[in-house]
Formats: structure tokens, sequence, C-alpha cells
């Protein structure tokens, strides 16, 4: 399939218009950054030093369940709304654009791997995931790549069960999680497995992260025992490599949605900061780092809703516009998270400016799942191949 091929609006339609604005709508009365601030920062303390679980309104993951999100990307035989990935995007965009401390994210994230899997558990999972069962992946090693390693988490048979013992690292929203979709090595090949947060000798050990806005953990898996019904997949590397450009993208949306904050709060200050007798706006060294930042982000957003177009449209090629986009809007948070502090003045660098909250989403946004420079190098190694000395 060629780009020539994909629809002009990347297939976003008047229906993932109207859900992008009613999500607009409801985190704008739900979640105004002042409420934020109050969740999740008015104790530092509390998550820097004591290492207390990070905030969030489980009330409003329920609400936002009853509304039907969490089984947006659940196929319809699965009892969910078989959403299209650029639809998704345009949720996730506002999502990041709101900070919002949930595992929606990352419970798209691992409905993507379900999606892709065969196994008895992935269709049992995808159920529970629409009916409002949070998710994560626990796929990654110790450096977080899934790429070209063998899991850390070993599985054997014990009669009618598999006992998992091992670990699994950087795993996203771990604590606020009712399931892991985690990788495993059997037999000489790689397993998911759908494992309940609660289930005996899962052991969940919060990393110490910046983000305000999400939890991070290692899972630690000693004798964990699993049925057959448990089973997601037994082709893991299939099932991830199918599903990873949508994870790309979905990250890649909370990305460039986190920046637009950033990037419209900052302009709001320039206009109304007054320095020299003039908003501070009005000076070309304010003016052009504020456009440059438009036109990354612009730039990231059209690489995000085309990746998520290769995605819908079945394209062969939507890795490669995934690692595109998943690149660019890496590059445009990190362009814009720097600019938004420095255009803030002295006050950019304080604990009461909000733009703290978004500087450290985005960054923590930009290295998960591989940061710029690592998705150019994979793409260099598919166009030109491998360098070797």
């Amino acid at each position: 399939m060629t780009t020539d091929q994909h629809p002009n609006d990347f297939g976003f339609g008047e229906e993932a218009e109207m859900l992008r604005d009613t999500v607009r709508k409801y985190l704008d009365d739900k979640l105004p950054v002042h409420e934020l601030r109050e969740l999740v920062a008015m104790d530092h303390e509390a998550v820097y030093t004591r290492g207390e679980p990070t905030a969030w309104d489980p009330e409003m993951w329920r609400e936002m369940a009853d509304l039907g999100w969490t089984g947006l990307a659940v196929p319809e035989a699965s009892g969910g709304a078989g959403f299209k990935l650029a639809g998704i995007a345009g949720v996730v965009e506002q999502v990041g654009a709101h900070a919002l401390p949930s595992p929606l994210v990352a419970t798209f994230n691992a409905t993507h791997v379900l999606a892709h899997s065969e196994g008895p558990g992935a269709h049992a999972l995808l159920e529970k995931v629409a009916a409002g069962a949070a998710a994560t992946l626990a796929v990654t090693d110790g450096a977080g790549t899934r790429e070209d390693v063998s899991p850390a988490v070993a599985a054997t048979v014990d009669g009618s069960e598999l006992v998992l013992d091992g670990t699994a690292s950087w795993v996203q929203d771990a604590h606020k999680a009712d399931w892991l979709v985690l990788r495993a090595r059997h037999d000489g090949s790689d397993i998911l497995c759908a494992v309940a947060t609660d289930t005996p000798g899962v052991r969940l050990e919060r990393n110490h992260i910046h983000d305000l806005t999400r939890d991070q953990a290692t899972v630690h898996c000693d004798g964990v025992r699993v049925s057959a019904a448990e089973l997601v997949s037994d082709d893991a590397r299939s099932a991830l490599v199918a599903a990873w450009p949508a994870v790309l993208v979905t990250v890649g949306a909370d990305l460039t949605g986190c920046a637009e904050w950033q990037l419209q709060t900052t302009v709001e200050y320039a206009k109304n900061r007054v320095q020299f007798d003039r908003p501070i706006g009005f000076f070309q060294a304010v003016k052009h780092p504020l456009v440059n930042g438009m036109l990354e982000i612009d730039r990231a957003r059209s690489l995000v809703y085309h990746a998520a177009c290769c995605v819908d449209e079945g394209d062969p090629e939507a890795m490669q516009a995934a690692r595109m986009a998943k690149s660019a809007a890496s590059d445009a948070g990190a362009f814009i998270s720097d600019r938004s502090v420095q255009l803030h003045g002295g006050i950019g660098f304080t604990w009461e400016c909000d733009v703290h909250l978004f500087f450290k989403r985005s960054m923590h946004n930009q290295v998960l799942y591989g940061d710029g420079a690592y998705h150019r190098a994979k793409l260099a190694d598919q166009l030109i191949g491998p360098v070797t000395p």
C-alpha cells in the first residue's frame, strides 16, 4: 500500500473528532490544571523523599470506564468499540494535554498487544478491559527494551500450570493496574501470560521516577502460578512485533498533547508577562523559539496520525512510520519542554509553576520504549543496513 492510497484525513473522521472533543470537555471540567496540581503536587516530599504512591483519582477512572474509554481499542468481538488507532490517538493527545494521572495509556498499550494475541487469556482479558479493568505491559528488560532480548522471567511447567520466576522492568502504572500482560521464556520461546497484580508471588517494587502523573515498577515473580486459561500468546515475539507500531503511536500521541499544552501555556505567558514596557512575546528571542516549537509539534502530530493511519490500513510500512512518529514526538517534547521552562524565566524553575508537571511527563515519555536517537538508529538499520566498522 502506498501513502497516496491512505485517506486524506488519516482516517480521522467525524466520529473520531466528536470523541476527541468529548474527552477534551470531560477533562477540562474534571481536571483543570489547578485540580491536577492539587491532586499530584501538593506534597512533593511524599513521592520524592518518602516514596509514597503517586496520586490519582480511582473514581474518575470508574467514570471513564463507564463512558467506554477503556474499551476503545478492544475489538468488537471481545465487547469493545474496535475504534481505529487514529481516533484513539486523538483521545490520547487529550490525555497528554491534561497530564491525566491514570492507567489509560498503559491499558491501551496492553490492549494493542492482546488484540494481536491468540491465546485463551487474550480474549478473556480483553473482555475484562472493556468492562473497566486496567492492564499494563510487563514485557521489557532492565534496559527498557523488548527488542532483540530475552525476558528475565522464566516459565516452567508444573502439572497443568506454569510457574513464573524472575523480573520484568519498566512496567508503567503497575500500582494502578489490575492485570499484567507479562512476557516469559518457556521451552526456548517467549510467551505472554495474563497475571493479576494481586496474584500470590507477585511483588511490585516501586521505581523512583520524577513524573508525578504516573508510577513505574519492577515486577518480581516468585513462584507465580498461572493456568492454561491465562496464556495470552505462545508466540510473544510475533504478537509484540505486530502490536508495537500502535504502542509507539500511543506514546507519541501522549507526547504531542503534552507538548501542545506547554506551547499554548508559554504563548499565553509571553502575551501577559511585561518587561521593558512590552509583553515579552514582542521580542524575537521569545518569538522564534515559540514558532520553532509550533513547527516541531505540528511535524510530530502529522507523523503520529500518519503512523496511526498506516496501522489502521494494514500498511506494511507501519513500523517504519511509527518509529518516525515516536522519534519526532520525542524531539518535539524535548525542545518545547526546554523552551517552556526557559521562557517562563525565574518562575519556570520553581515548584509553584505548573510547567514542571508537563515537563516531567514529557521527559518520561521521551525515553519510554526508545527515544528519538534510538528510533532513528533503528530506521537507519532498516533503510540502509547496519553500519560495520
